[in-house]
């Protein structure tokens, strides 16, 4: 059992990693071709850099995932604070149900919610373009804030909440005591949404389809290359993305991994 077990668990990564693996490869190969590797080469990845259309792109979609993810961490973090202080069971359900929704609603359907109400809005206040920079941040973030405020309420759930508490007693203000007490003890969960936040606003392509207008980002780039031809350039650049986010999910992990030691160390100690 335990053999085909470990060659049930080799066919998925291979199933699964088979693709970039095929990918990662033929981004080094001396020539167009996508069957036939002629020879190790890096000129691919030196051509990048005179590939004005993805590099645009590209500072695109860095520059909505940087700030996407920066202000989802924010506003997550103080919806789960806000969240958190709720009383009532009922209405603290309600509210994560409500939530969720972006979390649970197919992409498809959020994509064209959102542009129609961009558009709507544009037209209601005169605009001659609706869609662009700001409606594609507003929906990244809009997809996000859920993300972060999974991440961070278990750390909230987590801190003990006897020490704002003492805080305030030894004279801290509401907002001293948070950034004091509340904030450094929750850091793992908001780090590990905004890095969350930046992979999910990176490689998404749906919802940036319907609500970019004429501000396209390199997944939406790379789309309509495929009505063409793709040059192998683009496996290089997809070779690099992926690296960057496989390095973030590493670092997403041994920041979990870091966190629940540091609970059951402090779980041990207060037993002992």
């Amino acid at each position: 059992m335990k053999i085909l077990s470990r060659l049930y668990i080799a066919l998925i990564i291979l199933f699964l990693y088979a693709p970039v693996a095929v990918m990662i490869l033929f981004s080094f190969n001396s020539s167009v071709s996508v069957w036939r590797f002629s020879g190790f080469s890096t000129r691919w990845y030196s051509g990048l850099a005179y590939n004005t259309t993805m590099l645009n792109a590209l500072e695109h979609t860095l520059v909505i995932a940087l700030l996407s993810a920066l202000l989802s961490t924010v506003l997550g973090t103080a919806a789960a604070v806000g969240i958190e202080a709720i009383r009532k069971k009922i209405t603290k359900k309600l509210v994560m149900s409500v939530t969720q929704v972006p979390m649970m609603n197919a992409d498809i359907v959020t994509g064209i919610s959102l542009m129609l109400l961009f558009i709507f809005i544009g037209k209601l206040i005169g605009l001659d373009e609706s869609l662009g920079f700001f409606t594609v941040l507003i929906a990244h973030i809009t997809f996000n804030l859920p993300y972060v405020i999974l991440s961070v309420i278990p750390k909230l759930r987590q801190t003990d909440a006897h020490l704002a508490e003492a805080a305030l007693d030894l004279g801290c203000t509401p907002l001293k005591a948070f950034f004091k007490v509340i904030l450094p003890s929750i850091s793992t969960g908001i780090v590990t949404g905004l890095i969350m936040a930046f992979t999910l606003s990176l490689d998404d392509f749906v919802i940036s389809y319907f609500t970019c207008g004429h501000y396209q980002t390199l997944p939406i780039i790379i789309y309509n290359m495929t009505k063409k031809s793709v040059k192998p350039d683009t496996y290089a650049l997809s070779t690099l993305i992926f690296i960057t986010v496989f390095v973030l999910l590493i670092l997403y992990n041994v920041l979990q991994t870091k966190s629940e030691k540091k609970r059951a160390a402090a779980v041990f100690k207060a037993r002992t």
